[in-house]
């Protein structure tokens, strides 16, 4: 019961990716990045290792599309699950298993890929490509307009509990690494969320390159 978008920033090679679900805790079990390699998503009867073992294969030298065939091949029942891919130089892969539950739907631009099932509207992944590449600014602006863009098409079937978005940059920790857990609006709580953390980002980065002159 989920919506989600992966995506890449073609202005400075940044990567992320966000979702939002009606159960708790999607932070903790869909989204993964890796600085340098790539970001994954994986949602539907979620099985939390298809992202790490993706992102794997990637560290492996395998392009999006062949990581994503190996971990899928080696992937218990795959026919529930639902996954996306990106590599560092922003090529896409998505899986859609042939069980994955209720109305389920993909949408993909140059820099992006939105994905989700159980939705309300078959249209929600396509207006979240849409809010994607109407927003300017940071990657993670664009990912929670993405988002907003999911929600106000229709989401999905039941209301929204938890959210989460990560990015990755050439630093070999994430940019931003931000997650709600239960909440009545996570969407809001994740945007108010980063706007805290784009603040604190860059005294944190210092803390672990020059911590005495931070």
């Amino acid at each position: 019961m989920t919506f989600s978008i992966v995506a890449r920033c073609a202005r400075t090679g940044r990567l992320g990716v966000a979702g939002a679900t009606s159960s708790i805790a999607f932070g903790g079990r869909c989204p993964y990045g890796r600085s340098g390699l790539g970001v994954a998503v994986t949602q539907n009867r979620t099985d939390p290792t298809i992202g790490p073992r993706a992102l794997d294969h990637l560290a492996q030298g395998l392009d999006a599309g062949a990581a994503l065939a190996a971990t899928m091949a080696e992937t218990v029942h795959p026919e529930w699950r639902q996954a996306a891919v990106m590599d560092a130089a922003g090529r896409i892969a998505s899986y859609n298993g042939a069980r994955c539950s209720g109305l389920h739907a993909e949408a993909r631009c140059d820099t992006a890929v939105a994905l989700g099932n159980i939705l309300a509207d078959v249209g929600v992944p396509a207006a979240m490509i849409r809010g994607f590449e109407a927003t300017e600014g940071a990657l993670e602006d664009r990912l929670i307009a993405a988002l907003r863009a999911g929600l106000a098409a229709g989401g999905e079937v039941k209301p929204l509990r938890s959210a989460a978005m990560i990015t990755v940059g050439t630093d070999p920790f994430p940019d931003s690494n931000l997650r709600i857990d239960s909440a009545d609006d996570p969407i809001g709580a994740l945007a108010a969320l980063w706007r805290q953390w784009r603040v604190m980002a860059p005294i944190c980065r210092l803390w672990a390159y020059d911590p005495g002159a931070a």
